[in-house]
């Protein structure tokens, strides 16, 4: 709706999904020293990305 804001998170984890992912190299589930993670998203003509948001009528 008007005035509303979408938020989005970029992570390399997806806890409770998935195991969580340290950042540290050890297999996941295994590790027990986080280690924080740094997110880069390129943009540009040679590496373009994008976000897809479906829409989804009736609600």
């Amino acid at each position: 709706q008007p005035g509303h804001r979408i938020r989005v998170d970029i992570t390399s984890s997806n806890f409770p999904q998935f195991d969580r992912n340290l950042n540290t190299g050890d297999p996941l589930g295994k590790g027990t020293t986080p280690r924080v993670a740094q997110q880069t998203i390129f943009h540009s003509a040679t590496k373009p990305s994008a976000i897809v948001l479906p829409v989804v009528r009736g609600f």
